[in-house]
């Protein structure tokens, strides 16, 4: 159960209308409960959307985006995580085969060494936050380092995103549950 409302518009009538625009044209109609959560930080979830925007801007491919993202979800158990990135990951590439073994990433011979690259870079950060030579070596075997910095930023804005949903007890939509 969410330890907060999650807002609606009529919420915030007259405080804040922009926001809910914002999110209306940016993200999926209706709002999703993790957005409606964080309007009660008005400034906050302004910001937060730009920076998600930048962050999905990166010149990661977004297949191996979308990897590294649900690799985070896997690592943290986060259904709310997984739940929402599947349709990305699809989009960008994912097979329905390779969805079903992220979180046997190591041992499936469905990825490429790339993918298990930054799967496997992604689940160190998440999982012991500092990563390991070898596993930074194995990544940069295939990612520049621009690339490389965009990474480290999508594994840790993802973390983040998991962990303030933790907190808050932020429920997956009905339209998301099997």
């Amino acid at each position: 159960m969410a330890r907060v409302k999650y807002l609606q518009r009529s919420d915030l009538v007259g405080i804040d209308d922009t926001l809910f625009d914002r999110l209306e044209r940016e993200r999926k109609v209706p709002t999703a409960n993790i957005f409606r959560a964080l309007a009660h930080a008005p400034a906050i979830l302004d910001q937060f959307l730009s920076y998600a925007n930048a962050i999905r801007g990166s010149s990661i491919s977004p297949k191996l985006r979308e990897m590294a993202i649900l690799t985070v979800g896997h690592c943290t158990r986060s259904e709310y995580e997984i739940a929402h990135h599947q349709s990305h990951g699809l989009k960008a590439g994912i097979s329905p085969e390779q969805l079903k073994s992220i979180a046997e990433f190591e041992t499936s011979p469905l990825f490429s060494e790339e993918e298990r690259a930054v799967m496997a870079f992604a689940k160190e950060s998440t999982l012991t936050v500092e990563v390991s030579d070898a596993a930074w070596r194995r990544v940069a075997a295939f990612l520049d380092e621009r690339q490389l910095v965009e990474l480290a930023l999508n594994v840790a804005w993802y973390n983040s995103g998991v962990r303030i949903m933790g907190a808050l007890g932020i429920e997956l939509e009905d339209s998301y549950r099997r």
